[in-house]
Formats: C-alpha cells, sequence, structure tokens
C-alpha cells in the first residue's frame, strides 16, 4: 500500500516550482472555482512557514499579507494542482523557519530585509578579466559620482 501511495504522490508532483524559503516574499496564483466560473487569483504576501516534507505531495506553506489592517494567512498546498504559478518577488533575510514572531508586528516593525547576492561579482568578473570592473558594473552610482565633479570643473573653466 505504501509503494502504490508513493507512485500516486510521484504522478502529482510539480517540477515548475521556485525555491523560496520563510521570509521570501512571493505572488501566488491560485485558480478559485466560484459556481460555474473559474478565475485566477493573486495572494502576495511573506512566507511564514514551509513544511520540510518538500519532495512529498503533502508539503504546505503559508502565506501571509495584511489587507486593510487586518492580517491574513493563507495555507497552500506546495504541489496543488489549483496553483496556476508561483513568483518569488523577494527573498528575505531571516534566521528562523517559523516566523511567526511577526503576527502581532505592523508597519515598519514586520518589515524584513533584503537578502543581498553577490555572487554576480564572480561571473562578471570572468567575462572582463578585472574584478574592478566588476565592481563598477554592480555600483553605477559610484561610476556617477566620480564622473559628476569633472562635469563641475568643466562648467567652470567654460564660464
Amino acid at each position: 500500500m505504501n509503494a502504490l501511495i508513493k507512485n500516486i504522490e510521484a504522478d502529482q508532483m510539480r517540477s515548475d516550482i521556485p525555491e523560496f524559503r520563510p521570509g521570501d516574499s512571493v505572488r501566488v496564483h491560485a485558480r478559485i472555482i466560484e459556481g460555474t466560473k473559474e478565475r485566477i487569483q493573486v495572494f502576495e504576501g511573506v512566507v511564514i512557514k514551509k513544511s520540510k516534507q518538500t519532495q512529498r505531495g503533502t508539503a504546505t506553506f503559508t502565506v501571509r499579507k495584511v489587507s486593510y489592517n487586518i492580517g491574513v494567512e493563507r495555507t497552500f498546498l506546495l504541489h496543488s494542482p489549483r496553483i496556476e504559478k508561483i513568483e518569488v518577488t523577494r527573498h528575505g533575510a531571516v534566521r528562523r523557519a517559523r516566523l511567526f514572531y511577526l503576527r502581532p508586528l505592523r508597519g515598519k516593525a514586520a518589515r524584513i530585509k533584503t537578502k543581498m547576492h553577490f555572487h554576480n561579482v564572480g561571473e562578471a568578473s570572468d567575462k572582463s578579466g578585472s574584478q574592478s570592473e566588476a565592481a563598477v558594473e554592480l555600483n553605477p552610482a559610484a561610476v556617477q559620482a566620480e564622473e559628476a565633479p569633472e562635469v563641475a570643473v568643466e562648467e567652470t573653466k567654460e564660464s
């Protein structure tokens, strides 16, 4: 019986699910059936919980959002056919697997820092040949700050 259940679950598993963790902001496009009509409803929020058993058909995740000053949490089955797609909009930097401490928090207190990804520096340095050029590509504001005084000096020479 156990092998039969595993075979059925293997048929239902989805391969188009992006990798996300608690603290990430996601947009879940869920298919809603109202009577005879069917529509897609987007639920956007922060993942506060994700079950450990992601390789099974019973894996779930919970998304929390605040709508009109009311906290709304919705639990989805990860491999559900009712989920059209999942978009990860932001990766959050958290150090917990369950973010239930966000429930009583409001406004700025409920913000989650964005996780910074610096692995692009190595890729850019391989393409261009030097790491200084890669750093310039990642920080265009620094380049503009360096160019700005030169432009100001040229304007003073002309007048």
